[in-house]
């Protein structure tokens, strides 16, 4: 089994470089979702400190 599956990621490295691409792509993603969340919070953070700004 193990011999098998070293053998066959030898002969076939596109799956390492397509797994590690797709660990990249997901990280990216998880970033800029986390960024996005951040950013709304500070937006309606920010918006409410304006309302309240204004109204004194």
């Amino acid at each position: 089994m193990e011999g098998g599956l070293i053998n066959f990621l030898e002969t076939n490295s596109i799956y390492i470089v397509m797994f590690i691409v797709l660990v990249v792509w997901l990280g990216i993603f998880l970033f800029m979702l986390n960024t996005d969340k951040r950013l709304k919070e500070i937006e309606k953070e920010l918006e409410h400190s304006g309302s309240a700004t204004k109204e004194n």
